[in-house]
């Protein structure tokens, strides 16, 4: 039984139990009210065979030893006697439960049922009204049951139909009610079921929650946007270390091939050696920075870091790009010391990409400087290719998307769209930001990088 009811689907045990419920309550209000309705039945039947024996007894006259008695007008299925000493004095002979009533003389007043007969029955016992004590006969009157019983029969059924049409009336509305309340849980079933891992953006979307369905709406609404936007934290960092580790990747390809093309001396290995690992602490630093950005616990971890340095440090890790792309990258040092207060990983995970966006598009000259500007450290990055148009210097910052002269450059400018908005983020979580406008060398664009100074 509990395994079968556990099966039941909450719907399916909510009718249950308010079928159960309005069963349990009907059921006791029908058998209290037939309880109520047979009491009352009785006592009206006592009450009229009380006055039916007493007008009798008031209406009844003795002279002498003699009676004299009324002739009333009887309502139908009544009866009424007189005995006297074991003889019947005033009533019928061969009338229904005359001898029980017979029986009766010389008791005390009382009630008694003749089942077989339908007749209920009272005796009055009479004394002398002087003394009070000579008994001097009994009164019996009887009444005809049939009309009470003939009720109660139809009343017992009458409400036993009734409980039962309710029954069913309350079953078919609830099941309405229920069916209607669970309308949008069934719904949201089917739309959960039909969601696959690319839809990040549905949702139940059921408006402002009125009741506890669409407060769970709500509810998982808001969890369903917190777990899209951990699983676009987790794309999106899974893209930005792909496209952040594609140059050392590259650097490291371009010196293992160059150094088993023939034969070399010990000292270009252990340049080249040196290459990759320098390389690979570029890729674990890279990793590194991208997964405390990743995190997004309010700003990059702080630090100092020397902005020339940076800069030749970035030109450096481009080299096999520029190369690539026949494209010379100038640093432009700046005047005097100018110390940046981001750490130098974070410094040069902001500044490659755009560096790197400017390599693709220039057509032969990428030119990189910095300088100080009160609180902050400008980095610039300019180059002679076909520019940024006015429409799109916001639209290249977003993920995936990927400008004008990426689509005209064709293959020379392969790129997930993923740099630019990587700089732009990293940048303002290090207090700074990354903007476009035209350029001063050619009709190129000129990137700025802004960061505090340290």
């Amino acid at each position: 039984m509990k395994r079968w009811f556990a099966r039941m689907g909450v719907r399916d045990r909510l009718l249950l139990a308010v079928l159960a419920t309005v069963a349990v309550a009907l059921i006791a209000m029908t058998v209290l009210f037939n309880l109520l309705l047979s009491v009352s039945l009785n006592k009206d039947i006592d009450d009229r065979l009380e006055a039916m024996a007493h007008d009798f007894n008031h209406a009844m006259k003795e002279m002498d030893g003699e009676y004299e008695f009324p002739n009333p007008d009887r309502e139908p299925g009544s009866l009424i006697w007189f005995f006297s000493q074991g003889r019947t004095v005033y009533g019928p002979v061969n009338a229904p439960a005359a001898d029980v009533a017979k029986s009766l003389d010389g008791q005390a007043s009382q009630y008694l049922d003749v089942p077989e007969e339908e007749v209920r029955l009272f005796s009055l016992a009479l004394v002398d009204r002087e003394t009070n004590k000579i008994r001097i006969g009994t009164i019996v009157a009887a009444l005809s049951t049939v009309s009470y019983s003939r009720t109660q029969r139809i009343t017992l059924l009458a409400t036993t139909a009734l409980t039962a049409v309710l029954l069913i009336i309350v079953g078919f509305v609830g099941r309405w009610v229920l069916n209607a309340a669970f309308r949008p849980v069934a719904k949201m079933t089917a739309e959960a079921e039909a969601w696959s891992t690319a839809d990040l953006d549905r949702r139940f979307d059921m408006g402002e929650p009125h009741d506890e369905v669409t407060q769970l709406a709500r509810t998982l609404d808001g969890m369903l946007d917190r777990l899209a936007a951990g699983l676009r934290r987790e794309q999106r960092f899974s893209a930005e270390v792909s496209h952040q580790l594609r140059t050392p990747l590259a650097k490291i390809k371009a010196e293992a091939e160059l150094a088993l093309r023939r034969q070399r001396d010990p000292a270009y290995y252990q340049e080249a050696l040196s290459s990759v690992a320098d390389s690979a602490d570029q890729m674990a630093r890279t990793v590194e920075t991208l997964l405390a950005a990743a995190q997004e616990e309010g700003s990059l971890a702080r630090g100092r870091a020397d902005a020339g340095r940076v800069l030749e440090d970035v030109a450096k890790s481009v080299g096999v790009l520029a190369a690539e792309n026949s494209v010379h990258v100038q640093v432009q040092a700046p005047t005097g010391s100018i110390r940046v207060g981001v750490g130098a990983d974070i410094v040069l995970q902001i500044i490659q990409p755009v560096v790197e966006n400017a390599c693709r598009f220039a057509k032969s000259r990428v030119l990189l400087g910095a300088v100080r500007n009160g609180k902050e450290v400008l980095f610039t990055v300019e180059d002679d290719g076909p520019g940024v148009s006015e429409d799109e210097k916001e639209r290249i910052f977003e993920p995936g998307v990927r400008g004008t002269a990426a689509e005209t450059k064709g293959s020379a400018s392969r790129g997930a769209g993923l740099g630019l908005p990587l700089a732009r983020r990293l940048a303002r979580m290090a207090s700074g930001d990354v903007e476009v406008g035209p350029g001063t060398i050619g009709a190129g664009a000129k990137f700025t990088v802004r960061l505090p100074t340290g």
